[in-house]
């Protein structure tokens, strides 16, 4: 696994998109699975495993309150 992991943007940037929200959760299983793409008996599972995380980083954004910003 990655030790160096970065901030991929601030905290007060424009919204993120859809798109991007699930770029970031296929990467983040592809790199947690080991797997660039499944073969076709794991795929249901990598799918699955896509979505779950692309709700929880949407979750996640949706929920987050950064002190001192100004609400939009």
């Amino acid at each position: 696994m990655c030790r160096s992991i970065k901030t991929l943007r601030p905290p007060m940037t424009p919204e993120v998109d859809e798109d991007d929200i699930r770029a970031a959760a296929l990467q983040y299983v592809r790199k947690v699975s080991g797997f660039r793409a499944p073969a076709a008996h794991n795929r249901a599972v990598f799918d699955a495993a896509v979505e779950a995380v692309t709700a929880a980083t949407r979750d996640l954004l949706g929920g987050l309150e950064v002190r001192g910003s100004r609400p939009s």
